[in-house]
């Protein structure tokens, strides 16, 4: 079977495989900071795993499109690249956060760094493409 965009397609349940990860780590805090449900909030250190998994929602609707965008106008490749990148701030911003508020920067400004090159690069091309 051929399709058009493999890694774009990889990098999606990549993504999604790093919220349900994100949603794996909130119930583990539960358990670990006596949080029952359905409360969503209980000590400074769930609630930031908790903010974590919720920023990582917040974050889907504006990268899995600019990664589509990406794959069928500028590289399906690059957008899996990206994907990856995406995963890996992810991951890193998640890990901060649950140990402190202000380690969370780097994996957050690396996933944003991935979805700005995916939303900027493709209509950038558009762009050009119309204006030449």
């Amino acid at each position: 079977m051929d399709f058009a965009y493999p890694f774009a397609a990889l990098g999606t349940g990549l993504v999604i495989l790093i919220y349900i990860w994100t949603g794996i780590v909130v119930g583990k805090a539960r358990k670990a900071h006596g949080v029952d449900y359905p409360d969503t909030s209980g000590s400074d250190a769930f609630n930031r795993i908790w903010r974590a998994h919720q920023n990582t929602l917040e974050a889907l609707p504006q990268f899995l499109p600019s990664l589509w965008l990406f794959a069928i106008i500028v590289s399906d490749m690059w957008a899996g690249i990206l994907a990856l990148v995406w995963a890996v701030g992810r991951i890193l911003y998640v890990q901060g956060y649950a140990q402190a508020a202000e380690k969370r920067s780097t994996g957050f400004m690396i996933s944003l760094l991935a979805t700005a090159i995916a939303l900027f690069g493709s209509l950038g091309v558009v762009v050009w493409q119309l204006v030449a």
